[in-house]
């Protein structure tokens, strides 16, 4: 095993895409992987409050997941963060579709919530990538299409 140099890691092309049919949508879609800040983002803007205060908010979680990882043929993305809501309104089934891809490509699943919950520091851990069932009542990150 070759020990990889800071030029091979900042140059290796590491973000993997996959498109997804939706057919409610009437086409196709490609979903890209977070870059490792997206994700610290993405895990932050779920986190409400502070210290013992901490709240996980899954408010319009799988649309902001949809809109955050959704991109065009040249890799920018077609939502901006505001613009979740308009996707929040749009089919269940197909954001459901588009967040299961999103979800596999970003290593997201139920324990990574429940961790951030869990977690009563300022500033969330890492998390695991394992599935597992969220805290009862809350809406499950794992569908059942990746099962």
């Amino acid at each position: 095993m070759s020990l990889l140099s800071k030029t091979a890691i900042l140059t290796a092309n590491d973000l993997q895409t996959e498109d997804v049919e939706v057919p409610e949508w009437g086409g196709a879609v490609r979903v890209r992987s977070f870059t490792g800040r997206e994700r610290d983002a993405f895990e932050s803007s779920m986190v409400r409050g502070e210290g013992k205060d901490r709240k996980v908010d899954l408010t319009n979680m799988r649309a902001r997941l949809v809109g955050l990882t959704v991109i065009d043929e040249t890799g920018q993305r077609l939502f901006t963060d505001e613009e979740a809501d308009l996707l929040g309104a749009k089919s269940g089934a197909a954001l459901d579709r588009v967040f299961a891809i999103a979800q596999k490509l970003n290593g997201l699943s139920g324990a990574d919530v429940e961790e951030l919950s869990k977690n009563s520091s300022g500033v969330p851990s890492a998390v695991s990538t394992s599935a597992s069932a969220l805290p009862s009542g809350s809406p499950t990150l794992i569908t059942s299409s990746n099962a």
